[in-house]
């Protein structure tokens, strides 16, 4: 299946020059517009996989554009410029450009900068998912380390209070919880609370 791409360039000859190179070359041109607010409309009702942006179009630049869309559409973004300037790069990386091309360039330098582009896109995301995959195995394991704290505190106070050995203090807070139909977290919250007992329960 083919890569589908929109095409931003306000320079209609070029514009016209960018479909032919890329439709030579198996891509799928979805849209050629002449502004940047219309190629991020465009972005975000088509998905696009690659969008090739003009640095310089009215309406909307292909920074801002490529910035509007960052984390809201999977999208890798080519920017074009004229000029080749260590502070567009950083500029560029920073809205999260995937690569970039001065013109003029050739098709094959085209191609190699989508290609470049998808293949650093695809990684970013790959880290992303993994990046996310960790953060929720991180909040698991900081939930059920603070729910044995919690269980231990409660059954130190079941202890204390009523005389529970440690089995009978777990085995009321599992019964408990299985009873009322909630986390024996909650449970163990309302015996250090003071919300709860053996007293106040009924087998």
């Amino acid at each position: 299946m083919s890569a589908r791409v929109i095409i931003a360039e306000d320079e209609a000859i070029v514009r016209r020059d960018l479909r032919e190179m890329l439709e030579l070359e198996g891509y799928e041109v979805v849209a050629d517009l002449g502004r940047g607010d219309e190629a991020l409309e465009a972005i975000g009702a088509l998905k696009p996989d690659l969008a090739v942006l003009d640095i310089k179009m009215p309406g909307l630049d292909g920074l801002d554009v490529a910035r509007r869309v960052q984390g809201s559409v999977p999208v890798a973004v080519v920017i074009l410029t004229a000029f080749s300037q260590r502070a567009l790069v950083e500029e560029a990386r920073d809205a999260g450009v995937m690569a970039y091309l001065v013109k003029p360039f050739q098709a094959g330098e085209l191609v190699a900068a989508l290609e470049l582009a998808r293949a650093r896109f695809d990684e970013r995301q790959i880290i992303e998912a993994e990046l996310a995959r960790l953060r929720d195995e991180h909040e698991r394991i900081a939930e059920r380390l603070e729910t044995r704290v919690l269980l231990d505190r409660a059954k130190a106070v079941l202890m204390e209070r009523d005389g529970f050995t440690e089995a009978q203090a777990f085995r009321f807070l599992q019964k408990t919880a299985m009873n009322q139909r909630t986390r024996v977290r909650s449970i163990a919250e309302q015996v250090i609370n003071g919300e709860l007992s053996p007293s106040s329960t009924t087998d």
